[in-house]
């Protein structure tokens, strides 16, 4: 009895079929004999520390790495956990990304991108580094750094609000030196507490002065402290506080520790820094206020802006905090 062509036909196609079933069952009688080889032969195995290649540490230390692979040395490195090793080593505070990687037949590869401090953060009598999205960092022992002092942070505040608190500052250090005038080497310390007011204090020979800023528009503002320091400091033995925050007044405040009585002066601002400052109007204590050019008419002592004003506390002049060494207290 003869085959018909569609007879043939299938027949071929069992064959096909059936070739390629063996095939993928030798393919995978093959996988698993090799996969059960490299978990269990000799020589895939982390045999010590050595094994372990690390990059990208400067300030990280190879011991805080090694802890973190503690429990795979003498294992093999097919059964160490990547995901979960790369989130451990993410977790300390100085990584900000990590990546870890198999080099066969028994190695591994870590690379880190360690994080960048921008500021010193002082929290209760602690005082640590901080990042750009408020990390807090321990001080290293073998590295110095200069930066500002920031105030108005907490510990027990969630990362998004320090990171918030971080933008205010680093917003107000980028306008300060936008026009190359470096403006934020002046400042010793930042207080980023209220977003709605940023204040500084900047040092100088003179002394150290807290800078009211408000929340924004800090270049200009600080631009009107640089125009009148001078003429303040010929009125004031030693100046306390300025506050900028108001647009056609400054309030005052002399160091009270000098002055028995604290004067609030108020002054209407130049609308333009370039130009030449207007005479500064005082609303002080009933005795006139003397300057060194014309005189100056003195209005009586009504509460307002400027008698609302609490002199500050005496503030002594303190050396850039950043500038010490990482080891100070």
């Amino acid at each position: 009895m003869r085959r018909g062509p569609l007879a043939k036909k299938t027949a071929n196609r069992l064959k096909v079929v059936l070739w390629a079933l063996a095939a993928v069952a030798a393919l995978a009688v093959c996988a698993s004999m090799a996969y059960s080889y490299g978990e269990h032969s000799w020589r895939f195995r982390l045999r010590s520390a050595s094994n372990i290649e690390i990059a990208g540490t400067q300030t990280v230390s190879r011991r805080q790495v090694m802890d973190v692979f503690a429990a795979d040395l003498g294992h093999n490195i097919f059964l160490v956990p990547l995901d979960a090793r790369r989130h451990q080593l993410e977790a300390i505070p100085w990584v900000e990304s990590a990546t870890v990687i198999r080099l066969l037949p028994d190695r591994l590869r870590v690379d880190l991108t360690e994080r960048t401090p921008v500021a010193f953060v002082r929290m209760g009598s602690r005082i640590s580094l901080i990042d750009r999205n408020g990390v807090v960092m321990e001080l290293p022992r073998s590295r110095k750094y200069s930066f500002p002092v920031i105030k108005g942070m907490s510990d027990s505040e969630p990362l998004s609000t320090r990171a918030a608190r971080m933008q205010i500052y680093s917003a107000l250090l980028r306008e300060l030196d936008s026009e190359g005038a470096h403006y934020s080497q002046d400042l010793s310390e930042v207080d980023v507490s209220d977003p709605e007011d940023a204040k500084v204090v900047a040092t100088d020979p003179g002394g150290a002065v807290l800078i009211h800023l408000g929340g924004s528009d800090f270049l200009r503002r600080y631009k009107i402290y640089l125009a009148h320091l001078q003429e303040w400091r010929q009125q004031f033995q030693k100046l306390d506080s300025v506050d900028l925050r108001y647009e056609r007044q400054i309030i005052v405040n002399p160091d009270s520790s000098t002055h028995p009585t604290a004067h609030a002066a108020a002054a209407t601002t130049p609308k333009a820094v370039a130009t030449a400052p207007k005479p500064v109007a005082h609303a002080a204590t009933p005795k006139p206020v003397a300057t060194t050019t014309k005189p100056v008419a003195t209005a009586p002592a009504t509460p307002g802006p400027a008698q609302a004003k609490t002199p500050a506390r005496s503030r002594k002049p303190s050396p850039r905090t950043a500038k010490t060494s990482s080891g100070m207290q």
